[in-house]
């Protein structure tokens, strides 16, 4: 049973399409050949490729690239949820946003992608009791990606964050599987509140562009909410709200609206 189990944790579609749209990379592009090979095919798995990923952009003189690749390689050694929630991002990504079009351009060229990745190891190491460097962590994230996650927000698996410029998510946020959203979304507080304060997105939620949910408000599964809006209140399954403050104007207009990402029909 032993060698079937190990035969079975071998196989990694993922990773193997990682590497064989690595190598066409580089037959196409030379001049990236360099990158490709050091983010990609120098390594043996997605795990360690993230390491080296994190670890190169999130590098500082405060804090040395070595490092930064031991305490992801640790995380990841850790807690598998961390792999299979990353492997499942990548898939969001690559089936929602249509100007993704192989599995490589999320690890290379995405910031949403690669921060919340940044996310995933933070939140690691603040549930560990490491909160100083899940500080860190965010605060490196913050100035390289222009995106604010606080590591104690609970982000679900399958999450995809287009163009991601501007996010943040608060504290006690709490974001389901199947979330996608998009650039300069906030999931914040309404104030100096200081317990529970933050939105609880539920699965399959789609966001849009520079909306803002505020406060420990519940939004159902599988709604929208249309760019630009500001939720103050709890929205239903499966409607979509729109405005400032939102209010409910029609169904989601689909099962999946994260994976359709249709914001217009109702």
């Amino acid at each position: 049973m032993a060698k079937i189990q190990n035969v079975v944790t071998a196989i990694d579609p993922v990773w193997e399409r990682i590497l064989d749209e690595g190598q066409s990379a580089v037959r196409e592009e030379p001049l990236l050949g360099g990158l490709v090979h050091s983010s990609i095919l120098h390594h043996k798995s997605v795990e360690q490729a993230l390491a080296y990923r994190i670890s190169l952009k999130l590098a500082s003189g405060e804090m040395s690239e070595q490092l930064l690749r031991e305490i992801c390689e640790e995380a990841f050694a850790t807690d598998p949820r961390i792999s299979t929630a990353a492997r499942a991002d990548i898939m969001a990504v690559y089936e929602r946003d249509p100007a993704c079009h192989r599995y490589i351009q999320p690890m290379l060229f995405f910031k949403g992608f690669q921060a919340v990745q940044c996310y995933r190891i933070a939140h690691w190491l603040w549930n560990e009791g490491r909160k100083d460097m899940a500080y860190f962590f965010q605060m490196r994230s913050s100035e390289v990606f222009g995106i604010d996650i606080h590591p104690a927000a609970r982000i679900g698996q399958g999450i995809m964050i287009d163009h991601a410029h501007s996010i943040v998510i608060g504290e006690t946020a709490v974001v389901g599987d199947n979330v996608s959203m998009l650039h300069s979304v906030t999931l914040g507080g309404t104030g100096k509140e200081e317990e529970d304060r933050h939105p609880k997105i539920g699965d399959g939620v789609l966001i849009g562009a520079g909306a803002k949910v505020l406060g420990n408000i519940k939004v159902g599964e599988c709604s929208r909410i249309a760019a630009g809006s500001v939720v103050l209140e709890e929205v239903p399954p499966c409607k979509t709200v729109a405005g400032v403050p939102a209010k409910i104007v029609g169904e989601a207009g689909c099962s999946q609206p994260a994976v359709s990402m249709d914001q217009t029909q109702l």
